[in-house]
């Protein structure tokens, strides 16, 4: 199935204890680099030179003093992060729980686990990770009850786990695997084709993948893939990437003869991205046409059947977000929010494509839509309500036929496959339900577990509830409270509140050792559902973006307010959590208010909202959050920017921001600058420490093991800071 490519992107004394507090500076603080921020601080940050920046933004002059910090390659920036690891992991290492909490991570993770199956050609192919493998290794089988051939085991790609699989696609006959790599976290990718019968490579190569997929022309001769340029040499976070470009490859030719399919090179173009899709009957290039992270999108096709066809402009106006779902025949079918902020499907006849032709198959429902596949002639439409699962079936011309029953409040995924296929496969956890991997058959509606994990806990023990809450204007939101049963609400209860709240990312219940130690801990689990994100469809996505983007932490804020106000919590007790667009969320909220929180947790963050869009794909973001290059929105980006809001002589609380050296989406300069100004701003004893992962980057492929050693290091942070009895 044909999937649009888009750009998505994704814990309380209040102080530290006394017995720190009155002792001098630990041995690990002692070096000759190192200075004091404030009198009464028990810790020596590593100096941070300020230096004479100062920028103009339409009449007003900002400061930026860190600006170094920025050139992640300089002599003085690596001097700066070797002394802030060997402070932090000096302060991290001494905490008596650390070692504990590792250990039981490492036991818990240690289960089977199994990706959802899909079917090409006469073979299934799926992924399983033994438990603690750095990367899940994937196998193909041509019967479910057969012995599973390895047909790629990444763990053998490096020796620290570092290179991880980035996305595969199958030729249609099941033969040819097209696969992605990325090293240390990297956006870029490098694609290889594989023969799966041999679990040989071929000595296809293509670099300077970025944002995209792989699809297979109907004959297996080759497939169509976007890239960029070779980025010019030098400091990588400096190259922007513009002017992607959509190629074909056929196998056993050099990359430098690939056919150029579509570009732009409007310099207003610079912007468009595209990600093409071979139609499941192979007759159609369908060109999906972004910009950035916008929802709106340009939908563009290519007969196939006619070797000099031209591209057709079908949908060329950026008035909403159309994805393609399948075909039949000349008529193509579109999930579209398009005067239908929750979604609805349309079929578009190309034959006669004005907009009065266009037919409306399901319409927009009171939940919000956000996929359909087409399985066994029936369209299969996920939704979300109150930002948990619903599945419903239809037939073809949009008659409702059936829902798909699930445990209870939680995540379904996967309900993949082609039009006449008669099964299907889908995952569905909880968060205290392990993901379980089910075939679904089409004709019965009938589901049966196809593996299902044994994890060294009882589910039992613990409950999730959802509860609304009012935020500042009065919109009703949603938060999910997940702990163990038989809780006291006496406010004593430490609890890690984590959101996201961007891009029409929803955040669903999902099964996570992490959290779920924590729990084991004691601890209380919240995620509200904040505007920004794409629970509630379109509009409550633009709730959240540009001038209202405030909205998000007027949620978040409403939400710990709650939490404190129904006795789950106080703020000596709460730690808040984000990553990425969240940990942007993280950074807003303790410079906005810093009096509500015990601790946290910023990871991966956009820090800097004046300068976000001149490094990598920053300028992407531009539809969420607008640019400082903008009047108005430099009004709205200055009044929350968490970089520009830290103000001298506050009491900030525990906070550990998390970045890694090779993060090239969200830069780590942004950490960088917001950790060293915190840390000379600071004002009393909480501890500002930032934690630099090395080849590593935003998050994606990370190896397990050092997913486990970052958890064990943030728990062990939150029980020193928070002052938990465990």
């Amino acid at each position: 199935m044909y999937v649009s490519q888009r750009l998505k992107k994704l814990v309380v004394g209040a102080i530290l204890p006394a017995a720190l507090l009155t002792s001098a500076v630990p041995g690990w603080a002692q070096k000759s680099n190192l200075t004091a921020s404030s009198s009464n601080s028990p810790l020596a940050y590593p100096a941070a030179k300020r230096v004479e920046q100062v920028d103009d933004y339409h009449g007003t002059k900002v400061a930026d003093p860190y600006r170094w910090l920025e050139d992640p390659d300089s002599a003085e920036t690596k001097a700066w992060v070797e002394a802030e690891n060997q402070l932090t992991y000096g302060f991290l290492n001494q905490i008596p729980t650390r070692e504990t909490i590792k250990q039981r991570l490492t036991k818990l993770w240690n289960f089977e686990r199994y990706s959802v199956p899909f079917k090409q050609g006469d073979r299934y192919f799926y992924s399983k990770n033994n438990g603690l493998q750095n990367q899940s290794v994937l196998y193909t089988v041509k019967s479910l009850e057969g012995e599973p051939q390895m047909l790629l085991d990444p763990n053998t790609l490096s020796a620290d786990g570092t290179v991880a699989l980035n996305g595969i696609s199958m030729s249609d006959d099941g033969k040819l695997m097209a696969y992605g790599l990325s090293a240390s976290g990297s956006d870029w990718v490098e694609f290889h084709v594989r023969d799966v019968e041999t679990s040989k490579d071929l000595p296809d190569v293509i670099k300077w993948v970025k944002f995209s997929g792989a699809s297979w022309a109907k004959d297996g001769s080759g497939f169509f893939y976007g890239r960029y340029d070779e980025p010019k040499s030098g400091n990588q976070f400096q190259n922007v990437n513009y002017f992607q470009k959509l190629y074909f490859h056929r196998i056993g030719t050099p990359q430098s003869e690939d056919k150029l399919v579509y570009q732009r090179t409007e310099e207003d173009k610079k912007e468009w991205q595209f990600g093409g899709g071979v139609s499941d009957d192979g007759k159609y290039l369908i060109i999906n046409v972004s910009q950035g992270t916008d929802t709106k999108n340009r939908l563009y096709y290519k007969d196939l059947t006619q070797p000099d066809a031209k591209v057709v402009e079908l949908l060329n106006d950026f008035d909403a977000s159309y994805n393609f779902i399948d075909n039949d025949g000349p008529v193509l079918w579109f999930l579209t929010d398009l005067k239908a902020p929750r979604g609805k499907l349309i079929a578009i006849d190309t034959r006669h494509p004005e907009r009065s032709n266009w037919k409306e198959l399901i319409p927009e429902a009171a939940e919000t839509l956000q996929n359909v596949s087409v399985v066994g002639d029936r369209f299969v439409a996920s939704y979300l309500k109150d930002a948990h699962t619903q599945v419903k079936i239809f037939h073809l011309d949009g008659k409702f036929d059936r829902e798909v029953a699930f445990p209870g409040l939680g995540t379904a995924g996967g309900f993949g496959g082609k039009r006449k296929d008669t099964e299907t496969f889908y995952s569905y956890n909880s968060f205290t339900t392990p993901a379980s991997v089910y075939r679904y058959d089409m004709a019965t509606g009938k589901s049966t577990v196809f593996r299902q994990p044994k994890v060294d806990f009882n589910p039992a023990d613990y409950e999730t509830k959802q509860v609304f809450y009012k935020s500042k204007d009065g919109t009703k939101i949603p938060m999910f409270i997940s702990h163990k049963k038989g809780l006291k609400l006496n406010g004593q209860n430490p609890t890690l509140l984590y959101a996201y709240g961007g891009f029409n990312i929803s955040l669903t219940p999902n099964f996570s050792v992490g959290n779920l130690v924590w729990m084991e801990m004691g601890g209380v689990f919240a995620q509200p559902n904040l505007r920004g994100g794409g629970e509630y469809g379109e509009a409550w996505h633009k709730a959240g973006t540009k001038l209202q983007k405030q909205n998000v932490f007027n949620d978040f804020i409403a939400a710990a307010e709650w939490l404190i106000a129904n006795k789950y919590t106080s703020t000596p007790k709460l730690a808040i959590s984000g990553g990425s667009n969240g940990g942007l969320l993280v950074g807003a909220c303790i410079t906005q208010r810093p009096d509500l929180y015990g601790a946290a947790l910023p990871a991966v963050g956009v820090m800097d909202m004046l300068r976000f869009q001149k490094f990598t794909i920053g300028w992407a973001w531009t539809s969420d959050y607008g640019s400082s290059d903008n009047p108005e929105e430099f009004k709205a980006l200055h009044a929350y920017s968490p970089l520009h809001n830290i103000k001298a002589g506050t009491a900030y609380p525990p906070t550990l921001v998390t970045t890694a050296d090779h993060d090239d989406r969200v830069v780590p300069g942004h950490s960088f600058k917001f950790a060293a100004a915190m840390q000379a701003a600071q004002q009393g004893p909480n501890p500002v420490l930032i934690r630099i992962e090395t080849k590593a980057g935003h998050g994606a492929g990370k190896p397990t093991a050092k997913v486990i050693e970052e958890l064990a290091d943030k728990w062990g942070f939150l029980t020193k800071v928070l002052n938990m009895n465990l």
